[in-house]
């Protein structure tokens, strides 16, 4: 009997949430075979099995936080007697000279599960039964990651529900209706509900306690230390953009869509960060020393199921901008998916936040501890502007910065924020210097 312990999974996580079960008890199963999809408070990841044998035993429910060095499977040893009975009912594959037992009334073997694909349906998630102590409890269809983490924030049992997707399969408007059925259930006045105490401060009654998952607590305390360590300036500027939204509808073709533009903006801002190089480090606090890096990684902000994520495009002053946009395609895709890796996650440089992207024009942001800068970029609308000494209708956007007053004074901020403006302002220019 070979018990699995949560492994450490590094960057100082001491914790993980078991998302889903990719096997069930019973199931025989190979060396790196994926067992489990844990989040973390970095990213979501499959745990393959560091044993080959029966699972005979899952170690907490989907929704579970497990610390790392705490069992998280059992698995039989296959010389041991639950293996042996597989062996006994036969495999279909025989040895020359050799034949498998005919035993009576055993049943076939399992199929071993070489390999899980991380977007393949587990068989534990096959609406098959699955014991769970005296009651035969039901383990639910369901993919999505938002549907999992809806279900989870209002306390619905997913096990509970009929799926109304393909194939039994659970999707948003099924935990939507069973918590529209739980506020006010068929049949029954709204008055037969149990009443809530309301809350001794506010006299309001709580609508739900939510607990903070492992990754909501890591932004929590990277966010709370960033505020608490930098001494943090903010400046900005209106911006006409024009003609960098003339250059990127001229980038496309029939054939081509061309680089996006965020890619055209992450190249400006690359390109400001080499020529500013003090917004593009850390203040190591032990050697009292400001530290500029030889190279960008540049951070994206991007919002997902699971929360605020940025992403890093690593050596992205190597790049053209076709190849940024390239990369910041996958990583968005990667983000959407919780599949971004530790390292992606980590090791950011300076943060670019597309902000606008949710319609607004400004933000004060909060830089992205380690590092000692993040640049916002608003919403690009049509307003008045003069040019010329004429008013007319101009495509503006709203750069902010802000920046760790440790490593410059307002002076430099002001200068790498002027420098993306301009090239905002008049792309073509900046271009032929890159």
């Amino acid at each position: 009997m070979n018990t699995f312990l949560l492994p450490d999974l590094g960057e100082g996580l001491t914790e993980a949430e078991i998302v889903r079960w990719l096997v069930k008890v019973g199931d025989v199963v190979v060396v790196d075979t994926p067992v489990a999809e844990v989040e973390t408070a970095k990213s979501i990841v499959e745990l393959p099995s560091p044993y080959a044998g029966v699972i005979e035993e899952l170690h907490g429910e989907p929704g579970t936080t497990i610390p790392v060095g705490k069992p998280l499977i059992t698995v039989a040893d296959p010389a041991g007697e639950a293996y042996r009975e597989e062996e006994r009912a036969g495999s279909g594959n025989v040895l020359v000279g050799y034949g498998t037992s005919e035993i009576p009334g055993a049943g076939r073997r399992r199929r071993p599960r070489s390999a899980v694909s991380g977007n393949s349906l587990p068989p534990a998630a096959k609406n098959v039964p699955q014991s769970d102590g005296p009651a035969q409890r039901r383990v639910p269809l369901v993919i999505s990651p938002l549907v999992r983490r809806l279900a989870r924030d209002a306390e619905v049992d997913l096990r509970e529900l009929a799926g109304s997707g393909p194939d039994g399969l659970i999707v948003r408007r099924d935990v939507e209706l069973a918590i529209a059925h739980r506020v006010q259930p068929e049949h029954a006045p709204a008055a037969s509900q149990t009443a809530v105490q309301p809350a001794p401060r506010t006299g309001l009654p709580e609508l739900r306690r939510t607990p903070m998952s492992g990754f909501r607590k890591a932004v929590v305390a990277t966010l709370t230390r960033s505020r608490a360590e930098i001494p943090e300036a903010t400046t900005w500027v209106d911006v006409d953009a024009t003609a960098l939204m003339d250059l990127r509808a001229s980038l496309r073709s029939a054939i081509d869509a061309g680089p996006g533009l965020l890619a055209l903006m992450a190249r400006f801002v690359v390109a400001g960060l080499l020529k500013y190089p003090e917004l593009n480090g850390y203040v190591d606090t032990e050697r009292e020393e400001l530290v500029q890096y030889d190279g960008v990684n540049l951070g994206l902000a991007a919002q997902t199921d699971r929360g605020l994520v940025v992403p890093a495009v690593a050596n992205a002053h190597t790049m053209t901008t076709r190849g940024l946009d390239v990369e910041i395609r996958r990583l968005t895709e990667s983000a959407r998916d919780g599949k971004l890796t530790q390292q992606e996650l980590t090791s950011g440089t300076f943060t670019l936040n597309n902000y606008g992207s949710f319609g607004v024009d400004g933000s004060a942001a909060i830089i992205n501890h380690p590092q000692v800068a993040i640049l916002g970029v608003g919403r690009i609308i049509d307003r008045p502007w003069v040019v010329d000494g004429e008013l007319a209708i101009r495509k503006l956007t709203q750069l902010s910065l802000v920046f760790d007053h440790r490593v410059c004074d307002g002076g430099t901020a002001a200068a790498f924020l002027r420098f993306v403006a301009d090239a905002f302002e008049n792309p073509a220019s900046v271009f032929a210097d890159l």
